[in-house]
């Protein structure tokens, strides 16, 4: 390839809507969708994740794409020495560090460094795509990611109502098991503070919008945000709301990436009148510090 591919770098926490997000952009003219790509090697090659389907419906380890994806990565030899250092460098708890040795990589960071430009671009060439959609949601890896000089990177960090996540994770969802009140919002709040100390490092490659926002005005939300950093003059959804999804190949994610055909976005508050009292209280107590910063208030009405 000629130029350097692009990564567009989803965080935010989980329910915020990034699969749906992830899978419009992917429709822009030369992009591809790939999910939560930090799972590939546990889902596609040691099996020992949620599931291991792409999103086009095929097991990882035999779709076209991540099958010569894989092979260009050494995987599954490299495997082990990869995933160790995804667990040692890129979870959440590691964004400051990451961010820390951006500018001038240390060893460790080089490394994790090397992993991540390796496997993007291998997605690149396998794909012919010059725009790589990463919903992968880890604030360190986005970090890390920005210090790149063989991607240029994008970062859209989503933030949704955290009592609207606690509600969605209230029952299981498919191959994804239900979370607690408690635990779905003190993750909402660690995404979104290693979020937001990726933005206060890298500001002009960062943007950060609200799911409800986008739900309300998707063309003009995320167009906006394409528009800006010059990847797009037309957002791939319609003035109504209206969006054709292709067929994609996340690794994993929302269950709802497996849908494609037309799709209707609209603001969703339905969570409001079927949230109990306690789901709402404890998810509010525990994001209560964080909720103005977003435009969120501590009480919320019932819909």
């Amino acid at each position: 390839m000629t130029t350097r591919p692009v990564v567009v770098y989803l965080t935010g926490w989980c329910r915020s809507g990034t699969t749906l997000i992830g899978n419009l952009i992917g429709e822009l003219p030369g992009a591809v969708h790939v999910g939560e790509v930090h799972y590939l090697y546990r889902h596609g090659v040691l099996t020992d994740g949620t599931n291991d389907s792409c999103g086009c419906g095929t097991r990882i380890a035999e779709c076209p794409l991540w099958s010569g994806v894989l092979a260009r990565l050494g995987a599954p030899d490299s495997v082990p020495e990869l995933t160790g250092r995804q667990r040692r460098l890129l979870r959440t708890r590691h964004t400051a560090a990451r961010l820390s040795g951006a500018a001038g990589p240390r060893r460790a960071t080089a490394a994790a460094l090397a992993d991540l430009e390796r496997l993007h671009t291998a997605i690149a060439a396998e794909s012919g795509a010059s725009i790589i959609v990463d919903s992968g949601k880890y604030p360190a890896e986005a970090a890390t990611l920005c210090g790149s000089t063989a991607v240029r990177t994008h970062v859209l960090h989503v933030v949704r109502d955290p009592r609207a996540i606690a509600e969605s994770w209230r029952r299981p969802k498919d191959y994804i098991p239900a979370m607690s009140a408690w635990r779905s919002t003190a993750y909402w709040v660690a995404f979104n503070r290693a979020s937001h100390l990726v933005g206060q490092a890298f500001p002009d490659r960062y943007r950060c919008i609200r799911y409800e926002d986008f739900a309300a005005e998707p063309r003009e939300t995320l167009g906006a945000v394409l528009a800006d950093w010059g990847l797009a003059d037309e957002p791939p959804v319609t003035a109504d709301g209206t969006a054709e999804l292709s067929v994609n190949h996340t690794v994993t994610g929302n269950p709802d990436r497996f849908r494609h055909g037309a799709v209707t976005i609209r603001p969703d508050d339905r969570w409001r009148a079927r949230t109990p009292p306690a789901t709402r209280l404890v998810s509010g107590l525990v994001a209560a510090p964080w909720l103005g910063r977003y435009g969120y208030r501590r009480t919320v009405e019932k819909g």
